[in-house]
C-alpha cells in the first residue's frame, strides 16, 4: 500500500449517524475503510464507462436444462470465446437447482465493451430465465 494522508470530511449529524448505522451493519472496523472502498468503487465504475479498460466480469444465468439446445449452445459459446486470442471467458461453473433448472456463472476477463458484447450474446440466449452481469475494472 502507498503512503496514506489524512484529510478531514465535513458531515451533517444526521447523515454521519446514518452512515456509521450503515458501515456498522456491514462489518466495518472503521469509517476510514468504509469510505476507501467507497472511493475505490466509484473509480471503478469511472473505469467502466471506457470501452477499452480491462475488466473481469461475472455473467450469471439461470435457465431450464431441458430448453432445446441451449447448453449446447452455451458449451459452444464458451469453447469459441476460450480459444481465441482475447480469451474472454476464463472459467464456468455449472450448478442443478432442482430437477429442471440449473445456474451457471460465466467468467470473463478483457475489455469492457468486449465483455459487454459476449455477456449480452449469452444473455439473449434463448431459453435464459434470469441473468445478471457484475463487472469490475481492473
Amino acid at each position: 500500500m502507498s503512503e496514506i494522508e489524512r484529510i478531514g470530511v465535513s458531515l451533517d449529524k444526521e447523515l454521519l449517524s446514518m452512515f456509521d448505522e450503515l458501515i456498522a451493519g456491514q462489518g466495518y472496523e472503521s469509517r476510514s475503510e468504509a469510505i476507501r472502498d467507497l472511493v475505490r468503487r466509484r473509480l471503478s465504475e469511472e473505469r467502466l464507462q471506457n470501452p477499452k479498460a480491462k475488466a473481469v466480469a461475472a455473467v450469471l444465468l439461470v435457465y431450464d436444462h431441458h430448453s432445446t439446445k441451449l447448453t449446447e449452445s452455451l458449451i459452444g459459446l464458451q469453447h469459441t470465446h476460450t480459444l481465441d486470442s482475447s480469451r474472454q471467458i476464463i472459467s464456468s461453473l455449472h450448478v442443478h437447482l432442482d430437477e429442471h433448472d440449473c445456474l451457471e456463472v460465466i467468467i470473463l476477463r478483457g475489455r469492457v465493451g468486449e465483455i459487454n458484447k459476449v455477456a449480452e450474446k449469452i444473455l439473449s440466449m434463448k431459453g435464459v430465465k434470469l441473468g445478471r452481469v457484475n463487472i469490475v475494472a481492473t
